[in-house]
């Protein structure tokens, strides 16, 4: 039995070093390591309350002139980018992301567009969507 299944051991490890070939190469390409328009995505909490849905984006070392935030289709976007505001010689320890930024959120509920309102302080974007109110509809006679 062991010449059945070794046909398809030396057919896998073919594929697998033919693939390893092919990712090598791509990766020697300049297209494949340039990180230019790379977005990164912030830590993002939603969460209710009686009357709206909160949306709390952590991103510190921003104005508020620096977002983007639109709400259509049921779907939040926060965007912006964040600037590296000083100079450096080299990084010890990189970990905190600059650049682009965006966040979506679909929000299922209908919501108040008119309502919805946005704040930054302490680092958190904070932006409440406000439910929409049922509207009670009367009837005519006629």
């Amino acid at each position: 039995m062991a010449g059945k299944y070794q046909g398809r051991a030396d057919k896998s490890r073919r594929r697998f070093l033919e693939t390893g070939q092919f990712l090598t190469g791509m990766a020697n390409s300049q297209w494949i390591l340039s990180n230019h328009g790379q977005v990164w995505r912030p830590p993002t909490d939603v969460f209710e309350t009686d009357a709206n849905i909160v949306v709390k984006v952590e991103v510190a070392g921003m104005a508020e002139d620096d977002f983007t935030i639109t709400f259509a289709d049921h779907n939040l976007v926060v965007a912006g980018v964040r600037r590296d505001p000083s100079a450096k010689l080299g990084y010890h320890q990189m970990e905190i992301p600059y650049g682009e930024f965006r966040t979506e959120v679909y929000v299922s509920e209908a919501i108040d567009v008119d309502g919805i309102e946005a704040s930054y302080r302490d680092g958190f974007l904070r932006v409440t969507l406000p439910r929409a109110r049922a509207h009670r509809v009367t009837i005519s006679r006629e």
